[in-house]
């Protein structure tokens, strides 16, 4: 039997399933790209659009297995296909890699979506209260003490705020904030005699999902100055992977950053009082 030489321009052939794990890995990664849009901008409702997500993590899944089986393929046989295995394997773990994190967060963070500065008596939700009524969709009621407690060991810094202001200016302050980090006012009512009590709610979004949470904020006198109490709430998911926390530590941060550039204009006013005291003792020798 004679034996069959290739021709220059004759090579081996591309593995097939080193294709196949291509052509899964770009189609994962489209998916999954379509489904956050759909998601942000609210062409679908939350949880078939997340579905199709998923959807894309299982292939992406499915397309990690092509390309080892195409290694171990190509491996054996000599075929063609390498670089579509790298190709395949780059983006799925562009694809996989932000999941990966928030399953990472799943198993460290409390299964809790209600975060609040006071678990004894949180803020309520009132304006927002009717948007969260639907098939799905998280209660405008507090989870309760269970969840207060999870929140505790999870969270122990997220506590009540004080400041040295009128509760006016708190308010105030707290309102520009809120607008400095766009989050959707639904209601924005100042504190009015006799309870002297300001009121805001309104819509964040998570970074990369856009999935909506609900904040409300109170601010009361507290003797001379103010208390900020603050609530952040996930709509969707009995989990929230630590967003509610980190957006109230983020604006705790702000507001105490306020109360510290509110009490260091003092120093300086109470020098020159002093200099100019001395000027007139001096004066008057």
């Amino acid at each position: 039997m004679a034996r069959r030489f290739r021709t220059p321009y004759q090579s081996e052939p591309f593995s097939v399933l080193a294709t196949w794990a291509r052509r899964l890995a770009v189609f994962a990664a489209v998916t999954a790209l379509v489904s956050v849009i759909v998601v942000r901008f609210g062409f679908l409702e939350v949880r078939p659009a997340l579905a199709t997500f998923f959807g894309a993590l299982a292939c992406a899944g499915l397309s990690i297995l092509a390309a080892l089986a195409a290694f171990a393929a190509i491996w054996h046989n000599g075929s063609r296909g390498m670089g579509r295995i790298v190709v395949a394997l780059l983006v799925n773990a562009l694809v996989l890699a932000y999941p990966g994190y928030l399953a990472y967060k799943y198993r460290q963070l409390p299964a809790i979506h209600d975060i609040t500065t006071d678990p004894i008596d949180p803020p309520r939700f009132e304006a927002l209260a009717r948007l969260r009524t639907g098939e799905g969709t998280n209660t405008a009621v507090y989870a309760g003490l269970y969840s207060a407690e999870q929140q505790r060991r999870a969270y122990p810094d997220i506590e009540p705020v004080s400041l040295d202001v009128p509760v006016r200016r708190a308010y105030e302050a707290t309102l520009h904030l809120v607008t400095r980090r766009k989050w959707r006012i639904v209601d924005a009512r100042p504190p009015q005699p006799p309870r002297q009590e300001g009121h805001i709610e309104a819509v964040a979004r998570t970074p990369v999902m856009g999935l909506r949470e609900d904040v409300v904020i109170r601010v009361l006198p507290d003797g001379d100055g103010s208390r900020i109490d603050i609530r952040s709430s996930s709509r969707h998911f009995e989990s929230d992977l630590g967003s509610n926390a980190a957006r109230i530590a983020s604006l705790i941060d702000a507001l105490n950053e306020i109360a510290e550039d509110n009490v260091a204009p003092a120093a300086p006013a109470k020098t020159q009082d002093k200099s100019q005291a001395r000027t007139q003792a001096k004066g008057k020798r």
